[in-house]
């Protein structure tokens, strides 16, 4: 990934991102208390916003810390950061969480007043051979917490089921819970079966995806046979076609799979038209 840009917004503020400060007592960093987004901007401009917003508002309610803006005192202060960095294609990285308190205690929960943290780092295009090769994922049981469908701040789950996949020369690990598809580590996961795409309906067990919205919406519009339940680990591995999407890479092809190939072995056409809806729809 790219190295963050120098200005942050830290608590109402725009800063270098070298000399932000938070108090070691806040929450996020003793408990992982805390939500996050990742707002991804092509030239200067966050289109998608208002589900990532959405979803904000929604992971913050779930964990039950107050969400400090409205929706438009949101968008100003992101709009600021993505200005303040020089616009172009980049994404917004954007914590909250329940903010500093004066002693260490699970509970109760402390009235306090949240801690609101955001930068920017470049959009990296994605590699060439990426796009005429595909990728390599490997799959591992689900071993993250129960709620999925927050966008928590307490990533250690993903981040060595995410290592699995570095280990083994790959790109990524998909996730398996009691013999059904659920997520990848950072990544939302499709499957093709007869020309249809497929994606396991949202619940606790998966992150809803902005991306994956985005995917619904032109899939509607453009006739994309589109389907959304459970998804089976013979499925997974029968599937002509595997992507993953995330906001800061779009739809990528899945090409191997625990080091058999995935359908003919390269990119699928359904992806390829995927692909070019998507950047036809950033450009437009």
């Amino acid at each position: 990934m790219p190295a963050p840009l120098p200005i942050c917004h830290l608590n109402g503020k725009l800063l270098p991102l070298a000399e932000a400060r938070i108090s070691p007592l806040d929450r996020s960093f003793l408990f992982g208390d805390g939500v996050y987004e990742v707002v991804p901007a092509r030239r200067g401009q966050a289109r998608r916003l208002p589900a990532n917003l959405a979803r904000l508002a929604r992971s913050l309610a779930e964990l039950r810390i107050h969400n400090p803006h409205d929706a438009n005192a949101w968008r100003l202060l992101i709009d600021r950061l993505i200005d303040a960095n020089g616009g172009g294609d980049l994404y917004v990285y954007l914590q909250v969480s329940r903010g500093a308190d004066r002693e260490r205690n699970h509970a109760p929960l402390p009235d306090i007043e949240p801690t609101v943290f955001a930068f920017c780092a470049p959009l990296a295009a994605v590699p060439t051979a990426v796009l005429e090769h595909g990728v390599a994922c490997v799959t591992a049981a689900d071993t993250r917490w129960a709620r999925c469908d927050i966008k928590s701040v307490a990533l250690l789950a993903n981040v060595l089921l995410r290592q699995q996949a570095v280990d083994a020369g790959a790109s990524e690990t998909i996730l398996l819970r009691d013999g059904l598809l659920t997520d990848a580590s950072a990544s939302t996961v499709y499957v093709v079966l007869d020309g249809e795409l497929r994606a396991p309906p949202d619940s606790p067990r998966l992150l809803p995806g902005t991306t994956r919205g985005l995917v619904e919406e032109l899939a509607a519009k453009e006739s994309i046979p589109y389907r959304a339940l459970p998804i089976s680990e013979a499925d997974l591995r029968g599937a002509d076609e595997i992507w993953l999407s995330a906001a800061t890479r779009g739809v990528v092809p899945v090409t191997s799979l625990d080091g058999a190939p995935v359908g003919a072995g390269r990119p699928g056409p359904l992806w390829r038209r995927m692909y070019a809806l998507i950047e036809q729809w950033w450009t437009a």
